[in-house]
């Protein structure tokens, strides 16, 4: 180590990132003491590295560590564990920062509050994530992010005006991400609107709202996780590439009428009108990954059979598909005798037991010659465990002559 030039070692202390490892590295010899004041980039506080301080001794700490850098590229202060910071301290660290820094992570409650927004606007910053805290009167006059490409926005309190106006002072950015914000709608409005000529990913997790419309010409991520929402709408040219689901209730979605571009669709835990869901996605041609997990199906099953799948989506190298195995679903899947010829992987999962199960597997497997990996997924209810093993044992014993026929294949089997 000690022939290594100190511009190395101070990436190798870069890439800890976490104060109390690098705390502890610089105090090895002079040479990892100067590669800590001149050469780090990146460094991450968190009060549960440090049970046993006070606040006033996390404080000086903290200080102590940032004051002798230079340079320094990416922190992140989070202390959750931790009681109220001096406010003045902490704006002292950000000013400190603020010529170098590139990148925010920012989880500390302070008192008097601080208003984040105005502490960081007009600097270099290119990604800022925000937590537990509160966003008021967002001027676009003079807070302005020029250089911000990424926004994540966790358990924030805002007003929907404000949301608005932080999105226009951010004319580059291109990734959001909104997890448990509570966003405040005014007494005359119904809408949530998000609108970004940049944006190309949205990530809203755990946010009830009645409507959510995003216009958004560019996006090409789209993931709604754990979301209440009576109307999701996507306004935008077209272009994009991937669209993630999971445990979202919703009344009406429209991700827009131009979906040929869309390359993975993953939707999990959703009750679906499957007719509906299928039109917006049957012309998407290029579809690479087709992922539909934990759905409860209606009556109507329109396009949820290996033959239309094999003809929209012809491109397919990753299929998964788990739900109520049924009789009349298992047959209506499996009708027609079109080949699933580039899928390569392939994941299989049931939500009730059933001895059909390996009818659908065999069934499945004869429709994909090609097949690399089969993943067997088993959701085993406690209710049952001891007639479910006996089931799991005999889907074991019934794998043996297909695996034995399909020697290409990779098969692994996950317990939940």
């Amino acid at each position: 180590m000690e022939s290594l030039p100190v511009e190395v070692i101070g990436n190798i202390l870069s890439q800890l990132k976490a104060a109390r490892d690098v705390v502890i590295a610089s105090a090895t010899c002079r040479k990892w003491r100067e590669a800590c004041r001149y050469h780090l980039r990146a460094l991450s506080f968190d009060s549960s590295d440090w049970p046993d301080l006070t606040t006033s001794r996390l404080e000086i700490l903290i200080t102590q560590t940032i004051f002798q850098t230079h340079g320094l590229q990416a922190l992140s202060i989070s202390m959750e564990d931790a009681e109220e910071l001096s406010a003045s301290l902490v704006i002292a660290w950000l000013m400190y920062t603020k010529d170098t820094l590139r990148e925010l992570c920012y989880n500390v409650r302070t008192h008097p509050n601080i208003n984040i927004l105005e502490r960081c606007g007009r600097q270099r910053l290119e990604v800022l994530s925000l937590a537990h805290t509160v966003i008021t009167g967002v001027e676009p006059s003079y807070q302005k992010f020029p250089y911000l490409r990424s926004l994540s926005l966790s358990h924030v309190s805002l007003s929907a005006l404000d949301l608005s106006l932080l999105l226009l002072i951010c004319p580059r950015i291109e990734s959001l991400g909104l997890i448990n914000a509570d966003i405040a709608l005014s007494d005359t409005q119904a809408t949530m609107e998000l609108i970004s000529a940049s944006l190309k990913e949205l990530h809203v997790e755990a946010i009830s709202l009645d409507k959510l419309v995003v216009e958004a010409d560019n996006l090409q991520k789209l993931r709604l996780r754990d979301c209440s929402l009576e109307m999701f709408e996507h306004i935008g040219k077209g272009g994009l590439r991937v669209f993630k689901m999971d445990d979202v209730s919703i009344l009406h979605l429209d991700i827009g009428e131009n979906t040929e571009d869309l390359e993975v669709v993953d939707v999990q835990h959703f009750t679906v009108m499957w007719p509906k869901f299928y039109n917006m996605i049957s012309k998407s041609s290029k579809l690479r990954t087709l992922r539909l997990w934990g759905l409860t199906l209606a009556d109507q099953m329109e396009g949820m059979d290996l033959e239309t799948i094999s003809a929209c989506f012809p491109h397919v190298s990753h299929l998964a598909l788990e739900f109520d195995l049924a009789d009349s679903i298992l047959d209506h899947c499996l009708q027609g005798s079109s080949r699933l010829e580039n899928v390569l992987v392939l994941e299989l999962g049931w939500s009730v037991l059933t001895n059909r199960f390996m009818v659908w597997v065999a069934g499945l497997l004869e429709r994909c010659p090609n097949l690399k990996k089969l993943l067997i997924c088993v959701s085993a209810s406690e209710a049952n465990l001891e007639e479910e093993y006996e089931m799991i044992a005999d889907m074991h014993t019934a794998m043996i002559p297909l695996m034995r026929k399909h020697t290409q294949v990779d098969v692994q089997f996950k317990y939940e």
